[in-house]
């Protein structure tokens, strides 16, 4: 053995040895080797804030692995990931190791591909210093906001409470948003609904109310629609305007990490931390067949939006040959602008060798491997191809003197659109019409003309997506913490998923309440973003660390000495806490408590009285084996499914939610099996029911039940 490279997880590890052949050995430092002790604060403020670094309890043997690999090795390598907490750990590599920080041992991959692989290892370096120092900055101000904060927070709501300097944000977004929507009164408006049949043809178009010949007009009540509706009773429509046009449509830009996160959301209904651990295995390494172990995708931490000239001739030679040249853009190959404050490391996400279509990949693939890489590979290659050409028509139609307005448009050439088209949050978005062939002054027949009655709407509450949408757009967190963020205040209780919408818990809102009156600037959404910047400075070598943290220290500090004060024998109870339960065995209230595995219902005496209630979900469906309550489990693995709560007696168990109605056929009951157009099925051997389910889902109940510790 002469050479030792360290990356930081065994698939890179496997992937880069095939690329580097003998004479290396690839190892992985399988993430962080040292860190803050978790139990204490490990941060020396009084010592310019000196963090007190040691090694993750559990990797005390990789340690020792790593350092008899290094001392029999003639050189080491560090290539942990290319960005802020990938060069921390090889700055904490070196120190384990006693590596001269001045030599150049430092190499990172844009991309796990040979060529990727050989350019990195060709042009080593120092380990960035600035890059380090702006890692240990947002470790070490995250340490003091949380470890300092979730006692304070513990003590006034409830234990176990944490805050952060990103979540607690977050959150503070979703419960603003959330009184929006309860602030909001909403305004009754009416429209007029036309459709409308030229002479001489059966196809009908629609056309919606505008105003007269004086402008638009408000529709305020049903009054008005219908006196509207009466003063064009008799009268004959014609077109009075046609306007044609041409509109192009230009395709999205490749991937970067949020854009990537919140088209995931959209399109494949992907939680963002999926999102991330797919991607990761993606740009890693899979095996594929008769190639090994590949990374099929670049670096998926990334805010740039630059695409390598390699990358943009491949996609070209692509294009050209499976589509024809027709599909390049005039002014070939494209290219985007980044964000102004977007870090330029690193390209944008893209396949790492276009020739691999997914579908050539498919068999090699996990379900979400596949789809994921689909979705990068299309957008990529769909961001290189020509614009999509709509002809476009608008026609004022005259009825009386009053204007409707009617539009379509049909493709004229589909571009990017033959392979991708990007979808948006808004679900509703009206969607055009080819318009039938229209003249000016061409008489029309009125089909139907309906009022029909709308209330303004309230904003919409956050998904995912656009809670990553809006976070990005105020500068809060990194693309890298963005699924850690929505993983942490969903874990800890702040703010509840329902389907892809997120609102907040009463413990949220509660929680935000306090940090708002006590800490202001935490949940600030300015001061949050200043500080993003800030910790990009450090990262320029324009602003030191040790006096980042001493700026923003010295008022935080006396902050919270204030509220400790102002707060002192204040304790705030929450309502969602509280039941109407009695203890059997002492006469006292029952409260919810919060434990490793979930909600659970515990005396208030204790510790002197240890009673314990178990909390269950019903669905108000009776076992179809037993009759007794048919309750939400949860697997090992997190996953729902339905299960009797007279367990160990009854063994009733279904992934598919069982229903109150009955086969037609046979009697038996009838299970929900969810998807994007549900069905209600029989599941007797030998039945075959299946219809739609038009029905809505059965309401969920959390109840008490005395806990068995025979139940699972």
């Amino acid at each position: 053995m002469s050479k030792l490279v360290i990356v930081e997880s065994p698939a890179k590890a496997k992937t880069i040895k095939k690329y580097l052949g003998p004479g290396y050995e690839v190892v992985a430092s399988m993430g962080h080797i040292r860190d803050l002790n978790p139990n204490r604060l490990s941060v020396d403020i009084k010592k310019k804030f000196a963090p007190k670094y040691e090694l993750i309890k559990g990797k005390e043997k990789l340690a020792d692995e790593l350092i008899k690999l290094a001392e029999k090795s003639d050189y080491v390598y560090l290539a942990t990931d290319p960005d802020r907490e990938g060069e921390a750990i090889s700055w904490h590599l070196a120190y384990l190791l006693g590596l001269d920080l001045e030599d150049n041992n430092r190499v990172t991959f844009n991309e796990i591909t040979d060529t990727g692989v050989k350019n990195g290892m060709a042009s080593p370096r120092k380990i960035d210093i600035d890059l380090v120092n702006a890692q240990q900055a947002r470790r070490i101000l995250d340490r003091l906001v949380g470890y300092k904060l979730s006692p304070f927070l513990s003590q006034k709501i409830r234990k176990g409470l944490s805050a952060g300097r990103v979540q607690s944000v977050a959150v503070r977004m979703i419960v603003d948003r959330e009184n929006q929507i309860r602030a909001f009164k909403p305004e009754e408006y009416w429209s007029i609904d036309a459709k409308f049949i030229p002479k001489g043809s059966r196809k009908a178009f629609s056309a919606a109310f505008y105003g007269d010949q004086n402008g638009k007009i408000k529709i305020t009540d049903r009054t008005q629609a219908q006196t509207l509706l009466d003063a064009m009773k008799d009268a004959q429509p014609f077109v009075e305007k046609l306007r044609h046009g041409t509109r192009k449509r230009q395709p999205a830009p490749p991937f970067i990490t949020s854009t990537l996160q919140q088209e995931a959301s959209r399109k494949l209904g992907f939680q963002s931390k999926r999102t991330m651990k797919v991607a990761q295995e993606l740009y890693e390494g899979v095996e594929i067949e008769g190639m090994g172990a590949v990374g099929l995708i670049t670096y998926m931490r990334t805010d740039s939006l630059r695409l390598s000239e390699d990358a943009l001739s491949a996609a070209q030679e692509f294009i050209k040959g499976k589509w024809g040249e027709n599909y390049l853009p005039a002014n070939s190959p494209r290219r985007f602008k980044s964000r102004s404050n977007a870090q330029d490391g690193h390209e944008a996400i893209r396949p790492t060798t276009v020739s691999l279509e997914p579908a050539a990949v498919k068999n090699s693939l996990s379900s979400d491997q596949y789809k994921l890489y689909k979705l990068i590979w299309d957008r990529f290659i769909a961001c290189q191809m020509a614009e999509c050409i709509h002809k476009t028509t608008q026609a004022d139609i005259n009825v009386g003197g009053y204007l409707f307005k009617a539009s379509g448009y049909r493709v004229d050439f589909d571009g990017y659109t033959v392979l991708y088209v990007e979808s948006t949050d808004n679900s509703e978005e009206e969607k055009e019409s080819e318009l039938p062939p229209l003249e000016k002054d061409m008489p029309l027949k009125v089909k139907e003309m309906i009022p029909n009655q709308h209330f303004t709407q309230p904003p919409a509450r956050y998904t995912e997506a656009s809670l990553i949408k809006a976070m990005e757009e105020y500068g809060i967190g990194r693309p890298s913490t963005y699924a850690a963020t929505i993983s942490t205040i969903t874990s800890r209780g702040y703010v509840k998923r329902e389907a892809k919408t997120l609102f907040p818990t009463e413990l949220g809102e509660v929680t935000t309440k306090l940090m708002e009156d006590c800490f202001p600037k935490i949940v600030n959404v300015k001061f949050t973003a200043q500080m993003e910047k800030n910790l990009d400075t450090v990262e320029e070598g324009t602003y030191g660390w040790v006096e980042l943290l001493t700026d923003f220290y010295g008022d935080f500090d006396k902050t919270l000495k204030e509220a400790k004060e102002e707060m002192k024998g204040v304790k705030i109870e929450l309502e969602e806490d509280k039941t109407d339960l009695i203890c059997d065995k002492c006469g006292k209230p029952m409260v919810v408590k919060f434990g490793r595995y979930g909600r659970f219902i515990a005396c208030s005496g204790y510790p002197d009285c240890k009673n314990i209630v178990k909390m269950v979900s019903k669905i108000g469906v009776a076992c179809p084996k037993c009759g007794g309550d048919v309750i939400v489990r949860k697997s090992k693995r997190g996953r729902e499914f339905y299960g009797c709560s007279c367990f160990p007696n009854c063994h009733f168990i279904s992934w598919n939610q069982p229903t109150e109605q009955k086969c037609p056929q046979c009697g038996g009951t009838l299970f929900k099996k969810k998807g994007k157009q549900p069905k209600l099925f029989c599941a007797t051997e030998g039945c075959g029911y299946m219809r739609d389910d038009d029905t809505e889902d059965a309401v969920v109940t959390q109840e008490a039940v005395i806990s068995d510790p025979h139940t699972p």
